[in-house]
């Protein structure tokens, strides 16, 4: 059995321990979980959403549960890029992991103006939110259509230029796959998808929507499947193009066998959401198993893993 076995990648420069990150919006600033495990040995830590000013986050219900994962309609509340520089980042640059910090914005001028303030910090890339379905403005609709997330990513490229640029995408959007063409040539580095689905809930005593804002963001185990069926998609879509750039995978993966299932579809590393939830552990349960799956097949480099370049055959 081969012992040695590499688990780090590289994406647009930067080198992950391995392919393991904490998904934006259910890790907090990791300073959340630093009580239950040791956060550096994550391959990366993905902030909850940053905005240049502080946002309370959406009134009303904004969490709840389906039998299959849950919705959230937060509202991408959080204290603001200025705040955390100070009072967040320093905790974070302690850890020996990458930091990843997730922005977002209600019109340009703020995608801007946060890029520029992360752009000199210590963090390691930037992952541009373009697909928050919680907020009226901004998020979604900079997601949804290609020249517009385009005309957005050239201009946030311009502001982060001594950053990587990861490019969250809707799975909301018509046309996946234009939109992401769009990100690729206006800069984007990398790309996460997928975001969660646009759903809702009734609150039938109450005889009324669930949430104030009547759709929220769905996600857990069974989105899994749909997303992964994009990752696949895409990873095609962008190699016909002559566009590709590294994914990361995202979406109700919850087990190390859902993380091989996306390593293997395309994806160069997975981000883990809302299955911290369940098991604040799952995150260490996911990268030992990789490390097993990898010594049990002889396997000694993460990229091995994939299926995109072996001579299996369509049904």
């Amino acid at each position: 059995m081969i012992e040695n076995t590499d688990l780090s990648v590289n994406i647009s420069g930067v080198t992950l321990k391995n392919p393991v990150i904490a998904a934006s919006g259910t890790f907090g600033y990791g300073r959340e979980y630093s009580g239950i495990f040791d956060v550096s040995c994550l391959g990366g830590i993905c902030t909850k959403a940053l905005t240049l000013y502080p946002r309370a986050g959406n009134s009303g219900m904004r969490i709840w549960e389906t039998p299959g994962g849950l919705l959230n309609s937060i509202g991408l509340e959080n204290p603001g890029i200025p705040y955390f520089l100070e009072k967040e980042l320093p905790f974070l640059l302690e850890l020996k992991t990458v930091i990843i910090a997730n922005l977002s914005g209600s019109d340009t001028d703020e995608y801007l103006q946060g890029a520029a303030l992360l752009n000199k910090s210590g963090i390691d890339m930037i992952e541009l939110n373009i697909s928050c379905p919680n907020v009226k403005m901004g998020g979604m609709a900079f997601g949804l259509d290609a020249q517009t997330a385009g005309s957005l990513v050239s201009k946030v490229r311009c502001k982060c230029s001594g950053k990587p640029l990861i490019v969250k995408l809707s799975p909301n959007a018509p046309s996946l796959s234009s939109v992401a063409a769009a990100c690729v040539k206006a800069g984007a580095d990398a790309l996460s998808l997928v975001n969660t689905f646009k759903a809702m809930a009734i609150d039938t005593a109450a005889r009324k929507p669930v949430f104030n804002n009547i759709s929220a963001g769905l996600s857990g185990p069974a989105v899994k499947p749909i997303a992964l069926r994009m990752v696949w998609e895409l990873f095609d879509d962008l190699e016909e193009k002559n566009a590709q750039v590294p994914i990361i995978g995202i979406g109700g993966i919850s087990s190390v066998n859902d993380a091989l299932e996306f390593l293997m579809a395309g994806s160069c590393a997975v981000q883990i959401g809302s299955a911290v939830f369940v098991n604040p552990n799952v995150m260490t349960d996911i990268i030992s198993g990789i490390q097993d799956y990898m010594k049990n097949n002889k396997m000694t480099k993460l990229n091995e893993i994939s299926i995109r370049n072996t001579s299996w055959k369509k049904l």
